[in-house]
């Protein structure tokens, strides 16, 4: 048993720098080799607890669970109770006897030393014994999950206010309750060579594009890396161009909004470990989109819609259209208004491109700094700050008043994009295009422009364009894009990625008929 021993800490340890690849092998004919092994494997584990007990009374067995990941009630009522009574001579095998006598609902047979640990490391315990070369994995995982809670990130007046969380279990039955249909299909990866990390890629099978499946596995399957901890580890692998600053996967807690993507052919991507499910393929008008959009009468959403899209274009542009102005097109400005700002800017001792870039940058610090802070004071600082600040900042005539306004409207237009990432992106954007302004004034502004623009038509979220349906024009599919069309209207499916299932309501639903 030594001369076992030390030849089972030598295969092991020699491997160590290989990560073990002993245990893709299967497990030994001999009961105490593979506790040995499975002792070597989780060496130094003081939370990996090896309970041995007489199986029936006379063979021999232990149960390696993980403490704090397994149900140890569970374990000791319906596994150690029923084990250990000893039974009469029966003709049926150790492994019929088991399975019989567990009254657990989910016992898997396990034959290799990484099915093992995948099992014990995702709190099932696994049973080993004397005389049967499998193993068996019992379903009694247990750990703290949080609970259900409203998504902060993406806060509405109505619709649903439950959003995902860490528990990847709890996010699956989230997305069946919504679509109680056997077409939801759901595929289980592991991801990470340490983390193990469980990805689920979900999808309608019937709407979502074949192809576009095919790919998304393939890019998730292609993935090499120690762990996977959050969401965005897995977008940045697998999007189309990492380097451009807009964002091709769309990132949401909202289990509705996961589902009506779904519906449309699109697929969902969720991450064991974070709240946030990724959803592919998406376009530019998608960041615009917010779910409250659909829950309300559609008058009001196209309006709130055009309203986003003005302010986007504020967001964007506001900073660099006043150093432009300012700095080279002052013909522009009426003579009134001209020489009020002009004497707002007498005292300054800088150019206004300076001017902007000092309060450009301090706002978004005093943003950032409201975002890292405690809930109960990150508000009141930001706020405050940005007023004493501002204030301050006036009356030293390091800045103008018009440039304060100027930078305080900024920041409100970038508040109204629903989505955080969009928002980064349009704030990056802003600081080149002030550049462009102070040294070519509007014709540097509108370089710009064709730049973004140029960049939006090349960029590709799994081959669908970025700017579809309006390059290339599809005017079937402006209706929720300029504008959100009553339901009634929008009968098809984005073509796209639901192609092979155009129709999505009959036809007949238009208030017309219901007279």
């Amino acid at each position: 048993m030594i001369r076992n021993k030390h030849k089972l800490l030598r295969t092991f340890k020699s491997r160590k720098n290989e990560e073990i690849n002993v245990r893709q092998d299967p497990l030994y004919d001999n009961y105490g080799q593979n506790i040995e092994a499975f002792e070597l494997i989780f060496d130094n584990c003081s939370d990996v607890i090896f309970r041995s007990f007489l199986l029936f009374g006379n063979t021999r067995a232990t149960i390696i669970y993980i403490e704090g990941l397994t149900d140890k009630e569970g374990i000791e009522n319906f596994v150690l109770v029923p084990l250990m009574e000893k039974v009469s001579t029966t003709k049926q095998s150790i492994n019929d006897v088991i399975e019989d006598k567990i009254p657990v609902s989910k016992v898997n047979k396990v034959i290799s030393f990484q099915q093992c640990i995948d099992s014990i490391s995702s709190g099932n315990p696994i049973l080993l014994s004397e005389g049967v070369k499998a193993g068996f994995s019992l379903g009694l995982a247990k750990w703290e999950k949080r609970s259900i809670e409203e998504p902060t990130a993406e806060v509405g007046i109505k619709g649903p206010r439950e959003g995902f969380n860490e528990s990847i279990e709890i996010s699956k039955s989230q997305l069946r309750r919504i679509i109680k249909s056997p077409s939801l299909k759901m595929l289980s990866l592991k991801i990470g060579r340490y983390t193990n990390t469980t990805i689920v890629i979900t999808y309608i099978e019937g709407i979502a594009d074949q192809t576009l499946i095919d790919e998304i596995v393939s890019r998730l399957t292609g993935i090499e890396v120690d762990g996977i901890l959050e969401s965005e580890y897995i977008e940045e692998l697998i999007e189309d161009n990492a380097f451009s600053p807009f964002p091709q996967i769309l990132s949401t807690e909202r289990p509705d909004v996961v589902c009506s993507n779904l519906l449309e052919g699109r697929v969902g991507i969720l991450v064991e470990g974070t709240p946030f499910c990724l959803i592919a393929p998406i376009s530019f008008f998608s960041l615009i989109q917010s779910h409250e959009d659909y829950y309300q009468r559609f008058i009001v959403s196209s309006a709130i819609r055009w309203l986003r899209y003005l302010f986007l274009g504020i967001s964007l542009l506001l900073p660099s259209f006043y150093v432009a102005i300012m700095t080279f097109h002052q013909e522009m400005v009426p003579t009134n208004l001209l020489l009020s700002m002009a004497a707002s800017r007498e005292p300054i001792p800088f150019p206004s491109i300076v001017e902007v870039l000092i309060m450009e940058v301090s706002f978004e610090a005093l943003r950032e700094a409201g975002v890292r802070l405690p809930k109960q004071i990150g508000a009141a600082v930001s706020i405050v700050g940005a007023l004493v600040i501002g204030q301050a900042a006036v009356q030293a005539g390091l800045v103008s008043s018009p440039m304060v306004i100027v930078v305080a409207i900024t920041g409100i237009a970038s508040f109204m994009l629903p989505r955080y990432i969009a928002g980064i992106a349009i704030r990056l954007l802003r600081f080149p295009m002030i550049l462009l302004a102070g040294s070519l004034g509007l014709v540097g502004i509108m370089l710009g422009i064709i730049l973004i623009v140029i960049h939006l038509c090349s960029l590709r979220s799994f081959g669908v364009p970025y700017l579809s349906p309006l390059a290339p024009l599809k005017t079937e599919e402006l209706k929720d894009v300029l504008w959100r069309a009553p339901f009634w209207m929008m009968d098809k499916r984005p073509h796209l990625t639901g192609k092979t299932n155009l129709n999505r309501q009959s036809d007949g639903q238009s208030p017309k008929n219901h007279k």
